[in-house]
């Protein structure tokens, strides 16, 4: 699928279709739902985004984040004319995840022409939140690079 073509309206299951021949399936993120201005979704935990102690890897949580964000982004505009670049991820790590699946929530808090930002807060299997990450998109014409 031609990731340009995503909107509202495509079935999370063709997204994550699109978005698994990459980092974001290499992590095992997986889309769970779509709205405008939230975007939610899960990563297991695993051999791949843990650490060597089998806690999830802080940075599995920013790429988390990042990737619900930046998704929520290029669903709110034109991607045929816009370029979403992530240029801001900071994180906050009040948990762990020992096992089972991390949750997430991304809520758009600023929509301007040229920057989104976004909260993601990221959830243990007991409901714990384990991350508060905060994600500044820019939003880019494609002919300015």
């Amino acid at each position: 699928m031609d990731i340009t073509q995503l909107s509202f309206e495509t079935p999370v299951e063709l997204i994550n279709l699109a978005l698994e021949n990459s980092l974001i399936g290499s992590l095992g993120i997986i889309i769970t739902k779509i709205g405008e201005g939230e975007v939610e979704g899960m990563m297991p935990l695993s051999s791949k985004n843990s650490r060597p102690d089998g806690i999830l890897h802080g940075g599995a949580n920013l790429a988390l984040g990042e990737t619900l964000a930046g998704l929520g982004s290029m669903l709110l505009v034109d991607m045929k004319a816009f370029d979403v670049l992530g240029i801001m991820v900071n994180g906050n790590h009040t948990g762990v995840l020992k096992n089972g699946s991390a949750t997430a929530l991304a809520k758009i808090i600023h929509q301007g022409k040229q920057t989104h930002i976004w909260n993601v807060d990221i959830f243990n299997q007991e409901g714990k939140l384990i991350s508060a990450v905060r994600v500044t998109n820019m939003i880019t014409e494609k002919n300015e690079r």
